[in-house]
């Protein structure tokens, strides 16, 4: 016969309830929507935990696992499109990845704990301790800066990494414990979901099927495959939500004089424009990661200029009023000419803004669509889900990969704890914890996120003034400010 798990209203909520019912009825997206196929009689090999997806959020989990003493001895299994170590981390490079993170104590306090911070390259890591952000409309402004708040409120801001650093040591940190089988460069071709037979009971157990011929049995399915997840499909778990119609530029920037922050705290920079933040992140030495939030089309055009003429719109953005962008983003060539007249003949607060931008790493200048979605639930009958493949959000607050992080922390801690007390890990009575716990925090980061993006749409008008106002109110209550920050740090 096989295992049946009770169904009382003790169990599981009503929100996941009514995934998991979808999820076993669906049974498998790919048997919807592809023809069947003659059976393949390749028995499954059985694992505690299946992991798809070996970004920053799987790895910390699966580090988080292995670290622990009650989930050292699962048996693990990462399954990973690309080459996990195709693009290792060289110290000694003096060029950076345009793709960077901000780490918040938070953050780093887990990555600590897990071991995975002692393999960070740290001459690749760049703390910073204040902050400048301001209207680009009608100038209202806040500061963040150590010396100037109370006690209680973390001395660091954030901390600034590439992504592959942060990879390379989750990497490494895994090397150093239990092994798990880790199987990169190998794609998911399909899951359904398992049977009863004569010798083995894996009923409405997830079976991944591989491009290697592989089958693998899990007794929990970690979807941490991205926003656009196979995992997350299979279990019938709909994410909602909407595209901004802006797209994030990226580049790697120089800023001019060698010692930039070094005679005061480190700063990371971000103006509000109409269409979109721009923000200027510190890096070591005098590097720095640039990411602007636009249109599409002045995206487009940004990319498209030369080296000078995008330094001089990168400068501009932070100096120039809306309305001379605006200008700027109708010439096809030209910017460092029409920039230098236009900075002449402009006021403004020399004490908030970067020092100017200098040069910009060949080929680091990139962009990508910025959307906002988050899934109904973050688990399914033996099935869970963290980072993008749960949820997307603007990244004008710098939380992304962050919540990603949390996710991966709340759920190894409630694993161990279901180990600890007899649950199985798969069932919604694990399972549920993870989600109550996690789903509504990232929601409220998701709202207010999104909120401030179309608070700071506005270009004129009362909304304007409103804004305005309570930016220079928070400045001014240090209680208030301080709160933020202790939010925005993760504690």
């Amino acid at each position: 016969m096989p295992l049946r798990f009770p169904r009382t209203p003790c169990e599981v909520s009503r929100v996941s309830s009514r995934y998991s019912n979808a999820f076993v009825a669906s049974r498998s997206f790919w048997s919807r929507t592809a023809p069947t196929a003659a059976p393949v009689l390749t028995r499954p090999e059985i694992y505690d935990v299946v992991c798809v997806g070996g970004g920053p959020a799987g790895l910390s989990l699966l580090s988080a696992l292995r670290a622990s003493p009650k989930t050292a001895n699962l048996k693990i299994a990462l399954v990973e499109g690309q080459d996990l170590n195709k693009s290792p981390v060289q110290a000694e490079s003096t060029t950076f990845s345009n793709r960077c993170s901000s780490l918040t104590p938070g953050s780093v306090n887990f990555l600590n704990d897990i071991g995975a911070w002692d393999h960070i390259s740290a001459t690749r890591v760049q703390p910073y301790q204040a902050m400048q952000v301001w209207d680009g409309v009608s100038g209202s402004s806040i500061s963040f800066d150590p010396s100037t708040t109370p006690s209680g409120v973390p001395d660091t801001v954030a901390t600034m990494t590439e992504n592959t650093n942060l990879t390379s040591a989750l990497l490494a940190r895994l090397n150093k414990l239990p092994s798990i089988d880790i199987m990169d460069k190998t794609r998911v071709e399909g899951i359904e979901l398992g049977k009863e037979t004569e010798d083995m009971d894996l009923s409405n157990w997830p079976i991944v099927s591989l491009n290697n011929s592989r089958k693998l049995a899990a007794r929990l399915l970690v979807g941490a495959d991205g926003a656009n997840s196979p995992v997350r499909t299979f279990a019938g778990i709909p994410s909602r939500g909407w595209d901004y119609n802006r797209h994030g530029v990226v580049a790697t920037v120089q800023v001019e004089g060698a010692n930039w922050g070094q005679n005061g705290p480190r700063t990371a920079y971000q103006r509000f424009l109409p269409t979109g933040p721009v923000a200027l992140l510190p890096l070591p030495g005098n590097v720095a990661t640039l990411v602007w939030s636009t249109t599409p089309e002045k995206a487009a055009l940004l990319k498209s200029l030369s080296s000078a003429d995008f330094i001089a719109m990168v400068n501009a953005a932070f100096r120039l009023l809306p309305v001379d962008l605006d200008y700027l983003h109708t010439m096809k060539s030209g910017h460092a000419d029409e920039f230098a007249w236009r900075e002449a003949n402009t006021a403004f607060n020399s004490e908030r803004i970067p020092q100017k931008i200098s040069a910009v790493q060949d080929g680091s200048i990139a962009s990508f669509p910025l959307r906002m979605r988050h899934a109904d639930t973050y688990i399914g009958h033996r099935v869970a889900l963290l980072g993008d493949a749960a949820h997307t959000i603007h990244p004008l607050a710098g939380q992304g990969l962050n919540q990603g992080l949390g996710d991966a922390k709340s759920l190894a801690k409630h694993i161990s704890f279901s180990l600890s007390v007899g649950k199985d890990i798969g069932s919604n009575w694990a399972l549920d914890a993870y989600n109550a716990e996690q789903w509504s925090k990232n929601n409220a980061m998701l709202g207010t996120v999104d909120k401030l993006h179309k608070l700071y749409s506005a270009g004129s008008g009362p909304v304007v003034w409103a804004r305005s106002l309570g930016l220079d109110a928070v400045d001014k209550l240090g209680f208030l400010k301080s709160f933020f920050m202790r939010q925005a740090a993760g504690n």
